[in-house]
């Protein structure tokens, strides 16, 4: 076997970008993320930040560019900073092109700056809301001062913020343009992503919550003069202009557009199991050859080449409407298709 030759899925596309959980904790219980009162795994069962380090280093050497650390809410793991220097040798070696991680803000004001110190340039934040009730209200124990404050923070520290909302029906669709004029005004990006039916929370809510990205494209346009932009930044989004005012837009839309064909990333969780696709349940128990060889990485390597030779061509996530039956009054059924078990900060943001 040529432990060289880069790492190449049955579809033809090459894995140069690993999102990887350190933790599936989280100090907030967004409503579209995580059940109020989540039950964790026991921290046994989580890898180490030198496991973390042995596999994500794995990665890097077939050939993965970019790392994006997640959660959970990455910065909530103890430690966690010594993770990230040692991922930061990869940057210094040219091995890696880019670190940087999704965060729910909320320790950013502890942390940016020494993040930045590490060559992290960009993050991203979730953020729903600039309306502080509804904040407490959508992350039930959130604060959004705080996240605000660690936003400022990482500014500070020159590092790109890049805003991730989730447009979410009844929530905040009268916050379109509140939130595009605050990001305007900070010099901030933002991405709206579609809610994805993850975890089981049941049908309903996930069909109530859904606001598709088709309208919500609609609404910019009545106000702006959109253009849409060819690149990609290694994700799944697709990203327009808005003319009036030079804001780069994206759009994460897993339900009304498959982004599936470009799909160049896999998932690591903070146990070890890699999900090749964050639509299906099909995933590679990479803990076991990591524990069983601690000296040998032949065996991980082949556990890995093993897993993205089952990478799919896509998911199946999908939202529809369909008649519960015949009769005069029997109404509309919501049914969702595709949809996963675990919760999203199972496998990672």
């Amino acid at each position: 076997m040529n432990n060289t030759a880069p790492l190449i899925d049955p579809f033809a596309r090459a894995i140069r970008y690993l999102r990887v959980s350190v933790t599936d904790r989280c100090d907030f219980r967004c409503t579209y993320c995580m059940a109020e009162h989540m039950t964790f795994l026991p921290k046994a069962e989580l890898l180490s930040l030198e496991e973390l380090d042995r596999l994500c280093s794995t990665f890097i050497g077939l050939g993965v560019t970019k790392l994006r650390v997640t959660g959970g809410e990455p910065l909530v793991r103890r430690g966690i900073m010594t993770f990230f220097e040692q991922m930061a040798r990869h940057l210094q070696s040219g091995a890696l092109e880019e670190l940087t991680l999704t965060t729910n803000g909320s320790q950013l004001a502890r942390y940016a700056t020494a993040l930045a110190e590490l060559g992290v340039r960009r993050i991203n934040v979730s953020l729903d809301t600039l309306e502080p009730a509804k904040f407490a209200a959508i992350t039930r124990w959130g604060r959004l001062a705080q996240v605000l404050d660690g936003i400022s923070a990482a500014k500070a520290a020159g590092m790109r913020v890049k805003i991730n909302t989730v447009a979410l029906k009844g929530f905040n669709e009268d916050e379109l343009f509140p939130l595009i004029d605050w990001c305007a005004r900070e010099g901030h990006d933002i991405t709206f992503i579609e809610v994805m039916p993850m975890g089981e929370m049941g049908e309903e809510s996930r069909l109530d919550q859904y606001w598709s990205l088709r309208d919500l494209r609609a609404r910019l346009a009545q106000r702006f003069t959109l253009t849409d932009l060819p690149e990609r930044s290694g994700g799944p989004a697709r990203y327009i202009r808005l003319a009036e005012t030079g804001q780069k837009i994206g759009f994460i839309t897993p339900l009304t557009h498959n982004f599936c064909e470009s799909c160049n990333r896999v998932r690591l969780t903070c146990t070890g199991e890699l999900y090749m696709c964050l639509g299906q349940e099909d995933m590679a128990d990479l803990r076991a050859p990591l524990r069983l060889h601690p000296d040998d990485s032949a065996p991980l390597e082949a556990a890995i080449r093993d897993a993205i030779a089952r990478k799919p061509k896509g998911h199946d996530f999908d939202y529809g409407r369909q008649l519960a039956g015949t009769a005069p009054n029997a109404g509309a059924q919501g049914l969702i298709r595709g949809q996963m078990s675990r919760h999203m900060s199972h496998t990672g943001g």
